[in-house]
């Protein structure tokens, strides 16, 4: 058996029976460690992903230059971090194949149809109303497309009674229109990350500065005292503008409504960069600035910048009228003297702004879709058309508001992308995983660290918004293609697991043969991945038999490093099994761990494996020997994946 040291100091007092424990211990495989492109790091909670300030220049960088990473040394001193400088890019074109083809397992690959059909009626956790009409899926690892479906009705409603019940009236059967693979839906908000690719594109060229005032480019941008809000603000969120403005109901031309969103004051209390406010307002400046800088209409540089050399067929503002057949309708509008939407934008503003803005207005597939997600994770390029430099993909992927994180907690951007959004990317997320959602109940989670993507187009506010938003499913059917990746136990057979549930507590006891001696360790393998701060693995243990618990703090040790959890553990765990090691205070009789989990929103999971109890006083417990019997799990079940 290979034996493994280490360093003196790493428990203190107890280093002699740590080192004998490691010698017991069943070693990792080669295999254990992190796969091709993943990262064996994430930040603490609050801690910044070595990015700038709000507004501060990316350590003298420009867009197109390196992200590096900050390994120091190979060796980490705290939790797991994982940075942009350590995604690996891999060129790849889409193809249908199968899930084993990638490593995935195919049954949870095959829930992601069940469960997006599931939700085409009322659930427990949507219960009043279905939570959308219908649905296109598409789920793509290694650029193998592993599942693209489409359930439901694309059209099925002709309007919606009064408030309170607000219930849908269908149209006649033979005038409804099945959801179909190809099916055009209104992007709402993913309209956003084209015009960020649009600007990026100009600051590559030099045209565009991130850190340069908006005014420089649309001096009446200044009004409101908005002279220091920069480019790169805009992106991020954090330039100060409201949230909305109703422009579509308070002026009455295009050109009036544009020239209002652009003189909008701060809002309330608000200054440049200090603060976060998702802002449509932020993103349609965005959309004129770089319409200003080139003298070309947003539509035009969309489709020749983006979608054109990508051939994204099916995707553009204000689809034809010959097309309507194909798209999904939206809501019914009766205050806006609209009717029900279908075939034009659902957004109120981009539709009076004449269908094409900067926050919405475009329209597209999945199939059209994927092809843009896989040029990202292809590093900026597809099928021979250059988009993005490689470099830039990575400033895209910088958390550029890490220092608002503890006022904000849900502030994590890079440049026009969401990063590490456990809300809609459940297990897939991580501190560089992207997308962006749209209020018409679309989104896309990319994953860059297992090259994997997941497209989730609905209708869900057909017929009404009111009826609830669709986060259940776009988490249900992100945790089915995080599951899809197995976690393999490191010594073979199956780990201990905690099982997958929300707003709960649940425990794994480990009771000792005898009380714990002097210089007791133990030594297990622990593999975790959790929404950070609000869901918690803790490590205890009590010397009453069970009657009261205590925190003790426990080193993990991986390739690159070791670090002490202080009791408990959060967040991004690196996507690797950790050896963990925890010195047990004289008259331990009893290990334990317990997870909690708040009341929405996961990560990957928490898996335990190995333990090993060994004191002065002999061998206390052997989890993979005659001790595997011993545990007493409430909520933790056995799971060879």
């Amino acid at each position: 058996m290979r034996r493994r040291r280490i360093g003196t100091g790493l428990l203190g007092a107890g280093v002699g029976t740590a080192v004998l424990v490691t010698a017991l211990a069943v070693p990792h495989p080669a295999t254990a460690g992190p796969k091709v492109g993943q990262a064996v790091s994430g930040p603490t909670v609050g801690q910044a992903v070595s990015g700038p300030t709000v507004g501060q220049a990316v350590s003298g960088r420009t867009v197109g230059q390196a992200v590096p990473g900050d390994r120091s040394g190979g060796w980490q001193s705290g939790p797991p971090t994982v940075e942009p400088g350590d995604v690996r890019f891999a060129r790849r074109t889409l193809r249908a194949g199968r899930p084993q083809e990638v490593g995935l397992l195919p049954e949870y690959v095959d829930r992601l149809r069940t469960d997006a059909e599931a939700y085409l009626t009322p659930t427990p956790d949507h219960p009043t109303f279905p939570t959308y009409a219908g649905a296109v899926l598409l789920a793509a690892k290694d650029g193998v497309v592993v599942r693209h479906e489409a359930v439901g009705t694309a059209v099925k409603y002709r309007e919606v009674g009064p408030a309170p019940g607000r219930v849908g009236v269908e149209l006649p059967a033979d005038q409804q229109i099945p959801m179909r693979k190809d099916t055009i839906f209104d992007l709402a908000s993913i309209s956003k990350l084209f015009t960020t690719v649009v600007a990026l594109r100009q600051v590559e060229r030099g045209t565009v500065e991130l850190d340069a005032p908006v005014v420089r480019y649309l001096p009446e941008f200044a009004a409101g005292g908005k002279e220091a809000v920069t480019v790169r603000m805009l992106l991020t969120h954090t330039g100060g503008l409201p949230a909305f403005a109703p422009l579509w109901s308070s002026y009455p031309t295009p050109q009036e409504r544009e020239a209002a969103a652009l003189a909008t004051p701060f809002a309330a209390g608000a200054s440049p960069g200090n603060q976060y406010v998702y802002s449509d307002l932020g993103l349609i400046a965005l959309g004129v600035l770089v319409e200003r800088v080139t003298g070309r209409p947003l539509e035009q540089l969309v489709a020749t910048e983006v979608t054109g050399p990508l051939r994204m067929v099916d995707t553009g503002y204000n689809p034809a009228p010959a097309l309507r057949h194909r798209i999904a309708a939206t809501e019914y509008q009766p205050y806006a003297d609209r009717g029900m939407v279908w075939g034009e934008v659902h957004d109120e503003n981009a539709w009076a702004l004449g269908g094409v803005a900067g926050h919405a207005g475009l329209f597209s597939t999945a199939a059209d879709l994927a092809i843009f997600c896989q040029m990202l994770l292809n590093g900026g390029e597809y099928r021979g058309a250059r988009i993005l430099r490689e470099s830039t993909v990575r400033d895209m992927l910088v958390n550029y508001n890490a220092s608002l994180e503890s006022r904000y907690p849900e502030s994590d951007r890079g440049l026009g992308v969401e990063l590490h959004k456990h809300w809609y990317m459940s297990g897939l997320a991580s501190p560089v995983a992207f997308g962006h959602t749209g209020f018409t109940g679309t989104s896309i989670v990319v994953d860059p660290l297992s090259h994997t993507f997941l497209i989730l187009l609905t209708n869900r506010v057909h017929p009404d918004r009111n009826w609830g938003s669709n986060n259940v499913a776009r988490r249900a059917l992100a945790r089915d293609l995080a599951y899809a990746t197995p976690v393999r136990p490191p010594m073979g057979g199956t780990a201990w697991r905690a099982d997958d549930l929300d707003g709960g507590s649940v425990t794994l006891s480990a009771p000792l043969r005898r009380a714990a001696g002097r210089a007791a360790v133990a030594s297990f393998q622990l593999w975790y991945d959790t929404e950070p701060r609000y869901d918690l693995l803790h490590f205890q243990t009590s010397a009453d038999g069970g009657e009261t618990w205590a925190p003790v703090d426990v080193t993990l040790v991986g390739p690159t490093g070791r670090w002490t959890a202080e009791g408990s553990v959060t967040g991004y765990g690196g996507r690797r099994w950790w050896q963990a090691f925890a010195e047990l205070p004289t008259g331990t009789t009893d290990l334990r761990w317990s997870y909690t989990t708040d009341g929405t929103s996961r990560g990957r999971g928490v898996y335990v494996d190995g333990l090993l109890v060994v004191g002065t006083n002999g061998l206390l417990f052997s989890g993979e020997g005659s001790d595997a019997t011993r545990f007493v799990p409430t909520g933790w079940t056995p799971s060879s994946r």
